[in-house]
């Protein structure tokens, strides 16, 4: 099926003379098309975001959306902004199919093209025939993407056993490695991405943690995981977190995964250190935290430690235990001297009546803090 986008995108720059790309409704690039030029547009920053970021910033889709593009049926001309990036200004054919759009073709605009110019409507053909494509596209993936989720969630309706069911759909993709990718938290769980690169199939589930109800399940191999997370989202700005279960060799093993993926995303948040997208091998003690009940209280012992005013000693004492109780390292990690990393770990024995020189006690502050995180 790319390759057919690949073949209509081509069509388009080469009956207009001008680059062009194809993305779906959520700016996620599709196919794009080359273009021999000496000029500036085949270099404009947007476009090459777009392809080699696979979409495009917030305020770039703002400011083509408010130009109508969403409900258009004609082509659009959209001019220059560079508060939004946006230094060339662009045509847009809108990608539409059975009143619904699907995508958008883009071309880099230097005013040259009339829009009465017989080629738009040959242009816009073709936006139709892709756009054709693309609602194809969305109904299959609808329905592997509600197998997935009857697998998960292990609600099936009548029918084959869901692991079958989505074997079968999925074809040889089914065999395996495969591994599930969670996203957390998930804005928007009624509304699914058009399945981007990589995907195998989408869902949505609940996250299971309050700030978390819900999170985006992706099925894909191995090797496509991370590229995939970028997509998607993960490791923008102060956007959502992402997991990698293990990999499993068949379909009917995902069940196990999946506690596996939102378990790595939720580890994530909890520990700068593992950074915005996380493996559950990579985890370690974050694995047996996912064990635990949600919301559970913290221990009593621990209580005064994670009041607001003490925010400070917590992350010392957290830090302290991190580096294995070595005041070196931990000094130099929080950039303080000694004697004050030294003060602060008795202002902690003296708040929680913990003795940080007994294996035990540091084993209960350690936990602790480390489920107040979770």
């Amino acid at each position: 099926m790319r390759t057919a986008y690949q073949q209509l995108i081509d069509e388009v720059c080469a009956l207009l003379d001008a680059p062009a790309t194809l993305e779906g409704r959520d700016f996620q690039l599709i196919a794009f098309g080359a273009h021999d030029s000496d000029d500036d547009l085949a270099l404009d920053p947007v476009r090459t975001r777009s392809i080699l970021g696979r979409g495009s910033t917030a305020a770039v889709r703002a400011w083509f959306e408010d130009f109508g593009i969403t409900t258009a049926h004609a082509p659009v001309r959209i001019p220059p902004e560079p508060s939004a990036g946006v230094r060339t200004g662009r045509l847009c054919l809108p990608v539409r199919h059975g009143g619904v759009v699907y995508g958008y073709i883009w071309l880099l605009d230097d005013g040259a093209l009339r829009l009465d110019d017989p080629r738009l409507d040959e242009a816009m053909a073709i936006a139709r025939r892709a756009g054709a494509l693309l609602a194809e596209d969305a109904r299959g993936g609808a329905r592997i993407g509600n197998l997935l989720h009857a697998l998960l969630t292990g609600h099936a309706d009548e029918g084959p056993a869901p692991a079958g069911e989505l074997a079968d759909a999925l074809g040889p993709a089914a065999d395996g490695p495969l591994v599930l990718l969670a996203v957390a938290p998930w804005e928007a769980p009624h509304e699914l991405p058009a399945t981007p690169p990589g995907a195998l199939a989408l869902t949505t589930l609940p996250g299971q943690r309050a700030g978390t109800a819900w999170a985006l399940a992706a099925l894909v191999r191995p090797p496509a995981a991370r590229a995939l997370a970028r997509r998607l989202g993960v490791g923008a700005g102060r956007g959502p977190h992402g997991g990698l279960s293990a990999a499993r060799h068949a379909v009917a093993e995902l069940p196990a995964a999946w506690p596996e993926a939102l378990g790595a995303a939720r580890a994530a948040g909890a520990s700068d250190r593992l950074g915005a997208l996380a493996e559950w091998a990579e985890i370690g003690p974050y694995r047996l935290l996912t064990a635990l009940p949600p919301r559970l209280p913290p221990d009593p012992a621990v209580l005064p430690l994670l009041r607001p005013e003490h925010r400070e000693l917590a992350h010392t004492a957290e830090t302290f235990l991190d580096h294995a109780g070595q005041a070196t390292r931990t000094a130099e990690a929080l950039g303080i001297h000694r004697q004050t990393l030294y003060y602060r770990v008795s202002r902690v024995e003296q708040l929680t009546g913990l003795d940080l020189d007994d294996g035990e006690d540091r084993l209960l502050l350690h936990l602790a803090l480390k489920t107040a995180g979770w």
